[in-house]
């Protein structure tokens, strides 16, 4: 049986009016007191000054997650609602006006801002972390390769950003469209181990490329400042038990990469050839796609992926089992792209026009 690995998760929010759907762009101070008085401590301001962040404590199951997070969201949203306001938690806003948006005021946001211009004001985004612990002694960067090639399927099941600028874009996962445009917020570089990784990183800041304290966005990386690895590629989820689940099954993915038998998987080079071409699909089709499977690399559907890893990952957990019945779901029912593509068609069909169509899908992606 594959260790308990202790992990946490970040959540991102925009703040929207409720009467309009619309994204602020300076929330009145009020409005932000009222977020940092709901979350005390797990507060955190994100780049935008309509964006905040809740990052949990340190959990060691699934049960204390949904508790804290059920609770932190329920009393945001009852605070938000008294100055008119809600928490939208899907990834992409479908009406917002992002080159109205400013940068928060902490430095480190406006040099962000400064260095990377046009393509920080379009990154109006919410995204999904989880950090899972990893013990010592354990390369991380060795961990990140095991688990990398299972990655797009963990977007796939939070893909919800379908939408951008008031139009369909085509894609399910829009907002990973957007992040390409960054440097180092991909997937991570082709780093055998850590020593490579040190390598790597030194290079880039010995070229000027990375700033002494600089950090990688990549999909995934080792954190920093903890002793963990960050799922980073996720879209935000309005529903907590979306989150939840994407949450347990990368922990349940790090936890075997850390325990499990590895002699069975493809090379390396071509792991990551199957990652490349997924991860593109996850974001053009979501659960729709036909992938490359693990098995000889044959195509198969999401749900069927699904069912390679169960078999390649065997689930030895209850939080791991419930976590794969939930996914399962997910893939056959519609993730939220697909609630929110529904409900655009929904209201139209009802005789609304665009703008209150769009208005709907925001109400869709507004967290209670």
């Amino acid at each position: 049986m594959a260790r308990a690995c202790t992990f946490g998760i970040e959540e991102e929010y925009l703040l929207v009016r409720l009467d309009s759907g619309q994204v602020p762009a300076t929330p009145s101070p009020a409005v932000i007191g009222r977020c940092r008085e709901a979350l005390g401590q797990y507060f955190a301001q994100e780049m935008f000054r309509s964006q905040i962040e809740l990052a949990s404590p340190v959990f060691n199951n699934l049960h204390d997650a949904r508790e804290f997070f059920q609770h932190r969201r329920q009393r945001l949203s009852v605070a938000l609602a008294e100055e008119g306001m809600g928490l939208y938690g899907a990834a992409s806003h479908p009406i917002a006006a992002w080159l109205r948006q400013k940068a928060a005021a902490p430095a480190h946001y406006q040099q962000l801002f400064d260095d990377y211009r046009h393509v920080a004001r379009r990154s109006l985004l919410n995204g999904l972390h989880v950090h899972v612990g990893v013990p010592p002694g354990c390369d991380r960067m060795q961990l990140i390769n095991r688990v990398l090639v299972w990655l797009p399927l963990l977007l796939v099941l939070s893909t919800s950003s379908p939408f951008w600028a008031g139009q369909r874009t085509g894609y399910m996962n829009y907002r990973r469209v957007i992040c390409g445009e960054w440097p180092h917020m991909g997937l991570p570089e082709a780093l055998p181990d850590w020593a490579a990784y040190e390598r790597y990183r030194a290079f880039l800041q010995r070229t000027g490329a990375l700033a002494a304290d600089g950090d990688f966005w990549w999909a995934i990386r080792p954190s920093r400042r903890f002793p963990t690895v960050e799922l980073r590629i996720c879209d935000g989820c309005p529903q907590l038990e979306d989150a939840l689940c994407i949450a347990a099954l990368f922990r349940h993915l790090v936890e075997h990469a850390i325990t499990g038998r590895h002699d069975l998987l493809p090379s390396n080079r071509e792991l990551r050839w199957i990652a490349q071409e997924n991860y593109w699909r996850a974001m053009r089709y979501g659960r729709h796609a036909q992938f490359i499977g693990m098995h000889e690399q044959q195509p198969v559907t999401a749900e069927g992926w699904l069912g390679q890893l169960q078999e390649q990952v065997p689930v030895d957990s209850v939080d791991a089992e419930r976590a794969c019945q939930h996914a399962r779901h997910l893939l056959r029912d519609g993730t939220h792209a697909d609630q929110q593509l529904h409900r655009l068609a929904q209201a139209i069909a009802g005789g609304l026009d665009k703008a209150k169509a769009l208005q709907a899908v925001v109400a869709a992606g507004t967290c209670n």
